[in-house]
């Protein structure tokens, strides 16, 4: 910085100098030097705007050199992730966790010599426990590996797989890559969640699962004024491809909070899926106006389940308060109505755009969320009926088989499978530029990702994650992923000290809240105490 303060006053007089010297030459010589005149010339203009101008003062003290700064500012991201990070720094994927998720799609096997770079002596590091009687390894894991989804009130049950495609919407995600992922799902029989934005046309042509995801702007089926139109909604969720249907309290990126989509960027598609007008910001709120307490959210489901035929219905929720998913089990229990399904979405979990301090400080993490639905669910007696998801940067074997062991009974991934249709974490997603066509609506970008090609890699993702799980599940002896538990996972708490999970978190056992034990813990036990199926508030 010292060598740019002490030449900063030369190069204006420089460039003006080289202006003057290449049209001199330009009219003495050959007319081609006129082309390097025009550009110094323009550089002097730069440099001039520089000056006057009072926005920056980077550029008022340093003309054409300050843009320099902003230059290698905007590339930062870039050659941080390049040249910077180690294998296992970065952020929010490492470079081996990126490594693994394209060896997959490429049908690569992730292979890693010379043994781990994590440091198994740091607090935090986790593994899991083998046997020394390994049980056979499932083949075709990913079609055979199932979990059944639906309670007594459902008709229509889905055989899920242990992973599916979590939520994204089209309008974050292009037309392509919307095709692209619901063509693998077609492809490898699992389950392609919509996210809020719409059962859009880029879902329905190819032709795979679909859990229709219901948001607080009920796009797809809302009124005009934007709330909820039950007619609507039993057209689309009566339809054969979507299997289940899954209403969003919050998401972990940034829980609490709305959105808005420019109008802008409202296409023709966005609009026909979303049934919103054209020409017209587009506007997600905060919270629901089809229900305002936690009986109310319950009747709603009933309603959502019976509209749908009998299908499964759930929801999606990041834990805030556990008071609060205190008092829907209270309302699942006052009203008789219990969802098919939860998916618990961990305050790690992405998205194309959130306040900085939404996403890295608002929600629970994923572990001790799914640690709260999953004793809650138990505790009330439902363990057996309601199936639990997991999201949250679960994307390995050992990630995906610590949130089963933790109560999940299957996975949802995005980050992923994004990932596997061409992302190279450009944290782009926000601007409509995404250099890959992921996450963009620019048909310009979006060209670059050719769908047939793009869907063979999100299959093989999927069927070899899955696979992969399978290996790990029959190494610690067990026939199912299903079958995990805390028991099974291992954390060192200290350089000196290893606890199991069982050790670390107290886990509920069948109806221990009904029976009034008294022994939920202290902090647990008095949300559950202050918690009424009446209001989300304290009783």
């Amino acid at each position: 910085m010292d060598l740019i303060h002490r030449i900063r006053g030369y190069v204006m007089p420089i460039v003006v100098a080289l202006t003057v010297v290449f049209a001199g030459l330009g009219a003495m010589v050959d007319v081609g030097f006129y082309f390097a005149a025009a550009v110094f010339a323009v550089l002097t203009l730069v440099g001039l705007y520089d000056l006057t101008q009072q926005h920056h003062s980077i550029l008022r003290n340093y003309p054409l050199l300050g843009h320099l700064r902003f230059l290698l500012e905007s590339a930062g991201p870039e050659l941080h992730q390049y040249f910077v990070e180690s294998n296992t720094s970065g952020r929010p994927f490492d470079r081996d966790q990126r490594s693994l998720m394209y060896e997959r799609s490429k049908n690569i096997e992730g292979i890693k010599p010379f043994g781990t770079e994590l440091d198994v002596d740091a607090t935090g590091y986790a593994f899991i426990s083998h046997s020394v009687a390994p049980a056979a390894v499932v083949d075709d894991a990913a079609r055979k590996m199932r979990v059944e989804i639906g309670g007594p009130d459902c008709k229509h049950p889905y055989s899920s797989s242990l992973v599916n495609i979590s939520a994204m919407s089209f309008g974050a995600l292009s037309g392509n890559a919307i095709r692209a992922l619901n063509t693998a799902a077609k492809r490898g029989g699992f389950a392609h969640d919509t996210g809020e934005g719409g059962f859009s046309v880029h879902h329905r042509e190819p032709g795979g699962d679909v859990i229709w995801q219901v948001g607080t702007g009920y796009f797809g089926c809302r009124t005009d004024d934007g709330h909820f139109d039950a007619g609507l909604y039993a057209e689309t969720a009566q339809i054969d491809q979507v299997k289940m249907v899954e209403l969003k309290i919050s998401q972990g990126a940034k829980p609490g909070h709305g959105g808005i989509l420019p109008a802008a960027k409202v296409t023709a598609e966005i609009a026909a899926a979303r049934k919103v007008p054209m020409g017209q910001d587009c506007f997600s709120p905060p919270g629901h106006t089809a229900f305002s307490t936690p009986t109310g959210m319950m009747e709603f489901i009933g309603h959502l389940r019976e509209g749908s035929g009998g299908k499964p219905v759930g929801f999606k929720i990041c834990l805030g308060n556990p008071r609060e998913f205190f008092a829907i089990c209270k309302a699942m229990l006052a009203t008789g109505i219990a969802p098919d399904f939860i998916t618990v979405d961990g305050g790690e979990g992405g998205t194309g755009a959130a306040p900085l301090e939404f996403s890295d400080h608002l929600g629970m993490p994923l572990r001790e969320g799914l640690g709260v639905v999953r004793n809650a669910i138990v505790g009330i007696g439902l363990g057996d009926q309601v199936r639990i998801a997991a999201s949250g940067k679960r994307v390995s074997s050992h990630l995906l088989a610590g949130a089963m062991a933790l109560g999940a009974n299957w996975c949802n991934i995005a980050r992923g499978f994004m990932f596997s249709v061409g992302c190279i974490q450009s944290q782009r997603c926000h601007t409509n530029a995404c250099p890959v066509g992921v996450a963009t609506q620019d048909p310009n970008l979006a060209r670059a990702l050719v769908v047939e090609e793009k869907a063979e890699r999100a299959f093989n993702f999927h069927r070899n994650t899955v696979q992969a799980l399978a290996e790990m599940t029959a190494a610690c002896g067990l026939e199912h992923a299903n079958d995990f538990q805390p028991e099974h996972l291992y954390e060192r708490i200290s350089p000196h000290e290893v606890r199991r999970l069982d050790q670390l978190y107290h886990f509920f056992e069948p109806g221990q809240l009904l029976e009034g034990r008294g022994d939920a813990g202290p902090v647990l036990q008095r949300f559950w105490d202050e918690a009424s199926p009446d209001t989300f508030r304290a009783a």
